[in-house]
């Protein structure tokens, strides 16, 4: 009896010591929150971070101004600080709501945008914006150094917007901005931004085109590492053995991908960079030309992430263009496979914003966008170096279709950057084409290439053993087809087709 007693006192007593404990790991856990400065990223709703959401082109015009010299670092925080009160701004007319707008401007300048949420709230208005570029000139840092004045010069701005979440209107324009901040607590706040002038943009035509090589080509992945070709299983010798067998087989380029997210978005890797670079020194090795295909798997298009997507292109863009074997820029594959779920306005305005961006880079070399029908690729062809399209239908049809599209586009070169045919034929489409249906699909195709001039792309060199579902989606017979649509089998032998891999 007395030794249960003793346990029951120490077990009372253990507890007693484990509630004590715990009450004062919470109080003190209280106490160094409250002591702790405030972290703004936390503080607000839209969890600013420029580096991950915002980045327009920002180049200081001059530093030279009246008043105290300014330093490095606190040029950085007034950079820093003034797109992100850019950023916060475009959210809240987004949304319309006034997330982080204390954070980023004084009182007297919140209620101007306070303003403006409040009636397009009240007439469900929504403006979807951003800014791509930025020149300001600081014209006066203060003595105490709280105060910062600038003229922020051709401000590249696009601006969509929307009525009861009806487009209305679209708006691109080149402004110029008085800009007063002041220091607070530690961070830079818009205290004036007042634009003073703007003029808007015209989609310009394409008044100088760039010249136009005819090709004949093929797109290309390698074998064991297909749609993950900058991977951990890149390799130079394997890629200049295929590169070898595709230039003895007559043909003159390749086409090749450059997957977004799998670059690194804006934040490009500069692993994959080079490896990408050593494609291009090996594509030259063999005397052969490469069409480099842009943002692959890239789906969003949301306006606030155009100023990531314009500093992954420059990055990639400038790295390349004195390449002796590119050849040109394919924009996008298929981008209108995405009018569906992100509408033909949006992505429509995202690719003519970015044929200007790229022109912007490269003066060379020719752009195109690789269309996934025919029936697309009369699309800003006015803005286009050639047209390109792809084709995977009745080849009865072709002939037809490409003198339509001539009709269309008049002057400008037209290529077909992919077509093929699967040799599949088993348990998943018992009825499908056998490899003697490929061969014959082939010189069927070369045929009319001949007869029109038709620069071409074929789809692909070679079998593959396994298709990510991002590419075909999960279903098994588009899968199994999309394996077969090679001219080397999965053993590394030769299909009938290959003896038509190029014009005669």
């Amino acid at each position: 009896m007395s030794n249960n007693r003793n346990i029951l006192r120490s077990v009372i007593l253990m507890s007693y010591v484990l509630i004590i404990a715990l009450a004062i790991y919470g109080i003190s856990a209280v106490l160094s929150y409250l002591n702790t400065g405030a972290d703004r990223g936390k503080m607000l709703h839209t969890e600013i971070k420029q580096v991950d959401q915002y980045v327009p082109e920002f180049t200081w015009t001059s530093l030279s101004n009246k008043g105290r010299p300014i330093d490095a670092q606190t040029l950085a925080a007034i950079e820093k600080d003034y797109l992100d009160a850019w950023y916060v701004k475009h959210v809240s007319y987004l949304t319309n709501t006034t997330a982080g707008i204390d954070d980023y401007y004084t009182e007297s300048a919140r209620e101007n945008i306070f303003n403006v949420i409040s009636l397009n709230e009240q007439q469900k208005t929504n403006i979807e914006g951003t800014t791509l570029k930025h020149h300001p000139t600081l014209e006066f840092f203060s003595e105490d150094g709280q105060l910062a004045v600038l003229t922020d010069h051709d401000v590249i701005e696009y601006k969509r917007i929307f009525n009861a979440e009806k487009l209305v209107a679209e708006i691109n324009e080149k402004s110029t901005y008085k800009v007063t901040l002041l220091l607070e607590d530690g961070f830079w706040r818009i205290r004036h931004l007042i634009r003073v002038k703007s003029t808007p943009i015209k989609t310009s035509k394409n008044t100088n085109p760039k010249e136009f090589i005819g090709f004949k080509g093929i797109n290309y992945y390698p074998q064991a590492s297909p749609w993950s070709m900058y991977g951990d299983q890149f390799d130079t010798k394997i890629i200049s053995k295929d590169f070898q067998i595709i230039k003895s087989a007559g043909l003159n380029s390749i086409r090749i991908f450059v997957p977004y997210e799998d670059f690194g978005r804006h934040n490009v890797s500069k692993d994959k960079l080079e490896k990408l670079v050593q494609v291009l020194d090996l594509a030259e090795n063999h005397e052969l030309k490469v069409l480099v295909t842009l943002f692959d798997f890239y789906g969003d298009y949301s306006v606030l992430n155009w100023s990531l997507t314009q500093r992954h292109a420059k990055i990639i863009v400038n790295t390349l263009k004195s390449h002796k074997a590119l050849l040109g820029w394919d924009l996008k594959n298929e981008p209108d496979l995405d009018f569906e779920n992100r509408s033909k306005d949006l992505v429509s305005a995202w690719l003519d914003k970015m044929i200007a961006f790229v022109k912007s880079q490269d003066s060379i070399h020719p752009i195109t966008i690789g269309w996934s029908n025919v029936k697309s690729a009369q699309l800003l062809n006015e803005t286009l170096d050639f047209i390109s399209f792809h084709y995977y239908e009745d080849l009865e049809e072709l002939t037809e279709h490409y003198k339509v599209l001539k009709s269309k586009v008049k002057d400008k070169p037209i290529a077909i950057t992919e077509y093929g045919i699967s040799s599949y034929s088993g348990f998943w489409n018992p009825f499908g084409n056998t490899e003697d249906d490929q061969a014959e699909y082939h010189k069927t195709i070369q045929s009319i290439f001949s007869k029109q001039q038709l620069s071409f792309m074929s789809w692909t060199l070679y079998d593959f053993n396994k298709i990510p579902k991002e590419v075909v989606g999960k279903l098994p017979w588009r899968k199994n087809a999309q394996k077969h649509f090679g001219f080397i089998d999965i053993n590394g032998a030769k299909k009938g087709a290959f003896k038509f891999i190029s014009k005669e």
